[in-house]
Formats: structure tokens, C-alpha cells, sequence
């Protein structure tokens, strides 16, 4: 380490009081955290890239620093999938500092991590007062039944009002309106829970009836759209 001569010349000055770093809220426990390994928890976060054309939600389960699990979805870019497939190959076993500073493909991914890191050195996890913090797995859980994102796709226009296309029960098949032509319900398919029935060896059509149902009033409908064809 190099000093100048002013720095050299200086009289020495003791340092008082020094209490480190204000603890932060991790994994059910008070940390004072000084390095990368000090850090662990649980969190969600956004991103986008810079034409704003795509977004990514990524969730991360840190565990001493390293991250031990990460979920990568994409949204709005076709691009982004294989970028996606990439970086769930490329984060796992990196510790979070390895990871802010890495190429992760896509803008809106790299994006993701650095919002993810400030949650996550901050103490904003949604672990923070989860004693022992979460298993790994639980960052999969999140997806629930099918084990697929959950999406929100709708379209409308003033000429022909509203297209419900995708709910967080799933595809969304048919849209049903009253009298008046306005939305009362719609029925949807499970699209995870229909795969998984077919998988077991159930009959394609079968497996798409039990894995439709309906919301609202549906049952009331005066009548009832295609959003994708009427």
C-alpha cells in the first residue's frame, strides 16, 4: 500500500468507539454482516432490460454467501428463455458478489441480480425472520401445482373491449358474458396439472377435463367467446 508524503507526515490520531456494522435481520437471527459469507436468505426480485421489452423474476436462496438455489422467469422476449436456461445453470454454487459481476446473458437477468443483491445485503429477504431460514426447494415451491409461473396475459381493445388470455389458474379457454355483453367469468385450463395427468398414462381428453374448471358465473352466461378466435 502506498501512502503520500502529506498522509506520512501526519500525526496519528486513535479511532474511538467502533461498533462494526449495524446488524441486519437474517434467517431469524441479528447479523453483523462483513463479508460475502456472512449473508444468507431467501428473496424475489425484478428486472428489466434496457428497450424494456422483456422482464425477469428472480429468486434466490443464499445460504453462507453462496447461492444454493435460484428460480429465473422470463416474461415479454423470446430471447429471454435461453438466456433463462443459461443463468439457472450459471448462478447456482456462485456467491452473491460472483454473481452481481457476472455475465448472466440478458439484460433484465443481470438487472434481476442487481436488485436481488441490495434485498439481500440489506436484510430485506423474505426469510429475514424465518428462523433457520427456508430449506432449499423452497424457491420451486413458489410455483405451486404444475410447477408453472404464474402468468397474467390480457388484451384489449376500445373496438371490441377485453381478452382474458391467461390467469394464475392458466390458460384461459373460453370467456363467458351476460346479457349485456360484459365479462361475468371464464373457464380456464390447468395446463401443468393436465401434462401431469397424461404423463401418468391418462387419456389426453380425460386429462383435459379434469383439469378444466371454471370461474365467476360462468354457468350464467348469455354467451360464451373464444378470447383467441372471437
Amino acid at each position: 500500500m502506498i501512502f503520500t508524503h502529506e498522509v506520512e507526515t501526519m500525526s496519528c490520531v486513535k479511532k474511538g468507539c467502533n461498533h462494526g456494522p449495524a446488524p441486519i435481520p437474517q434467517e431469524g437471527a441479528w447479523t453483523q454482516a462483513k463479508e460475502i459469507k456472512d449473508i444468507s436468505g431467501l428473496t424475489h426480485g425484478v428486472g428489466w432490460c434496457a428497450p424494456q421489452q422483456g422482464a425477469c423474476k428472480l429468486t434466490l436462496n443464499v445460504k453462507n454467501g453462496v447461492i444454493e438455489e435460484c428460480l429465473v422467469e422470463t416474461l415479454g422476449c423470446s430471447g429471454m428463455t435461453h438466456s433463462a436456461a443459461m443463468a439457472s445453470e450459471i448462478l447456482p454454487g456462485k456467491t452473491i458478489l460472483e454473481a452481481l459481476n457476472t455475465d448472466l446473458v440478458c439484460d433484465a437477468i443481470n438487472t434481476a441480480m442487481r436488485e436481488l443483491f441490495l434485498q439481500i445485503v440489506y436484510g430485506r429477504t423474505q426469510s429475514a425472520f424465518s428462523e433457520g431460514g427456508l430449506p432449499i426447494g423452497a424457491g420451486l415451491e413458489d410455483l405451486g401445482k404444475g410447477l408453472r409461473s404464474q402468468i397474467g396475459t390480457h388484451y384489449g381493445t376500445k373496438l371490441k373491449g377485453a381478452r382474458y388470455l391467461e390467469m394464475a389458474e392458466g390458460y384461459i379457454n373460453k370467456i363467458a358474458l351476460d346479457a349485456d355483453g360484459e365479462i361475468i367469468g371464464y373457464q380456464f385450463v390447468r395446463v401443468g396439472v393436465m401434462m401431469d395427468l397424461i404423463k401418468k398414462g391418462t387419456d389426453a381428453n380425460e386429462a383435459l377435463a379434469k383439469a378444466t374448471g371454471t370461474y365467476g358465473r360462468f354457468d350464467e352466461a348469455a354467451k360464451v367467446i373464444d378470447p383467441r378466435h372471437e
